[in-house]
């Protein structure tokens, strides 16, 4: 809390009054996390509770009890929820539009920040990004009848992935969050949110959270790889994937089916899945997709032929984007990496390349010019980091799993589960407060396992034991069989 400095900052703008108010801004956070920490819901009774179970030096120390005329007095209910009103009431906007307001959301920022250590948060820049629903304690509205004690919250749509669930409204607010991943080829990294937001469900989750990203991008923390599926990439470029790139992101996502496959031409090149590629480029590979998560081995090692042999046709960079977003692009028989009549120097490559059969009668701008320029409106929508559906691509994206454990890990019954009646403040304000202090508790969780994890293997490594299996082991129904005995 110290770390984070918004107690300070909260303190400077609530009113004084001519009477002592018992209960600091501070000690009111730290009553929320050890609330939280004890897996307790997110009520004010709950957390006065926690606050006056501590020790009596704690309790002195934070204010809980303090000398008066009488003796010693001890926080009462009611000074709990007085210092929680006054403190909501700075962090709320005056006039709800449904998003936070810039100091609620810095309250958000610097309190996860400080539960994420230095030396954890230079092992990655990568995030991995998605939104989830949070239920309003308070009863939608009712037509002909009186409006909802919750009027900041809106009806939204969540769909979940258990077997027999179907899409369903809920009167609530949109969680985003940002958690942070494993770099490519890096090493091993704790998964612990960066940053959140929570809006109104009649505000677009998506640019409401680009802003976060890029507030964080001008604080000076980079941003690397940005995982997300088709719900953010099929939103307008302008809402999502250039504001990303100019903040220095590099965005990995899996492609909405109706932003799949060619989608018209620049310069003759055909656009297809956020890259360009050659006229004369065989049709069945414009139409590879992702493969299914029961794919056999066989059909992943055809896949990946097909996708290599697609690569080929791809036009290639000769230089990074200029400051306007421009870049140039040659065509792939210039490059070596296939060969084409009408590039006669490219028919002397090693025929281990593919080879143009039939060039185009009346060859475009793209085979005529040793290099073509690419605006930014250009695959604006589906460029990305690696070719869609390619095993580097697969990869890549299989990290944005992280998000998902985030979303099951603060949604467990058997610890902080934010389901409708975990907190019964209503309003935008106590519920972000309420949900960051939830995450940033379970970001000291995280790091702790993490931690343990980390001693474990070195403690076997200088044993020399092999590393503990995470993986969990399966037996089959023949291996049940062969190990019963005989009657």
């Amino acid at each position: 809390m110290d770390a984070s400095a918004v107690a300070p900052m909260i303190e400077a703008a609530l009113p004084s009054g001519a009477r002592h108010r018992q209960l600091s801004a501070r000690s009111w956070l730290i009553g929320i996390l050890l609330c939280l920490g004890d897996g307790r819901p997110a009520h004010l009774s709950r957390a006065h509770e926690a606050l006056v179970s501590l020790p009596e030096p704690d309790r002195a120390r934070l204010g809980v009890t303090e000398p008066w005329r009488a003796g010693p007095h001890l926080l009462t209910y009611r000074q709990m929820w007085h210092t929680s009103a006054l403190v909501l009431a700075v962090l709320a906007k005056a006039g709800p539009d449904g998003e936070p307001s810039k100091c609620l959301q810095g309250l958000a920022d610097a309190i996860l920040g400080a539960s994420v250590p230095a030396w954890a948060a230079q092992l990655s820049r990568s995030l991995a990004v998605d939104w989830t629903d949070v239920e309003s304690f308070a009863r939608p509205p009712v037509p002909d009848m009186r409006p909802s004690a919750d009027p900041e919250a809106s009806w939204g749509h969540r769909k979940g992935n258990r077997p027999g669930q179907k899409d369903e409204l809920f009167y609530g607010y949109y969680l985003s969050a940002a958690t942070m991943v494993d770099e490519e080829g890096g090493p091993s990294t704790p998964e612990l949110v960066r940053r959140v937001t929570l809006s109104s469900c009649h505000v677009d989750p998506v640019p409401a959270f680009v802003a976060v990203l890029e507030a964080m991008a001008a604080s000076g923390m980079a941003l690397g790889d940005v995982l997300a599926d088709s719900g953010y990439a099929h939103r307008v470029p302008q809402n999502w994937a250039l504001r990303l790139r100019r903040a220095g992101a590099k965005v990995v996502t899996d492609l909405h089916p109706a932003d799949r496959g060619p989608q018209g031409t620049h310069e003759g090149a055909v656009r297809c899945n956020g890259n360009l590629y050659c006229p004369a480029v065989p049709k069945a590979l414009l139409r590879l997709g992702p493969l299914g998560r029961d794919a056999s081995a066989a059909a992943i090692a055809d896949h990946d032929k097909k996708t290599t042999e697609l690569a080929h046709y791809k036009l290639s960079r000769t230089c990074s984007d200029d400051t306007d977003g421009y870049h140039r692009v040659a065509c792939p028989a210039v490059m070596g990496k296939l060969r084409c009549p009408a590039r006669p120097a490219s028919m002397a490559l090693a025929h281990n390349r593919p080879t143009v059969e039939s060039p185009p009668e009346h060859p475009p701008t793209c085979c005529t010019q040793q290099t073509v320029t690419v605006p930014p409106e250009v695959n604006a929508k589906t460029a990305q980091k690696h070719d869609y559906a390619s095993a580097a691509w697969r990869h890549s994206y299989a990290r944005r799993t992280a998000a998902e454990r985030t979303y099951s890990t603060i949604k467990d019954p058997a610890s902080n589960d934010i389901s409708r009646g975990w907190c019964r403040l209503t309003g935008l304000a106590p519920m972000l407060v309420f949900v960051t202090c939830c995450i940033a508790v379970r970001n000291l969780r995280v790091l702790a396992a993490f931690e343990a994890r980390q001693r474990e293997d070195a403690r076997r490594q200088a044993a020399g034991l092999p590393p503990k299996s995470r993986r969990r082991r399966r037996k089959s129904v023949n291996d049940l069989v062969s190990a019963a005995t005989p009657p």
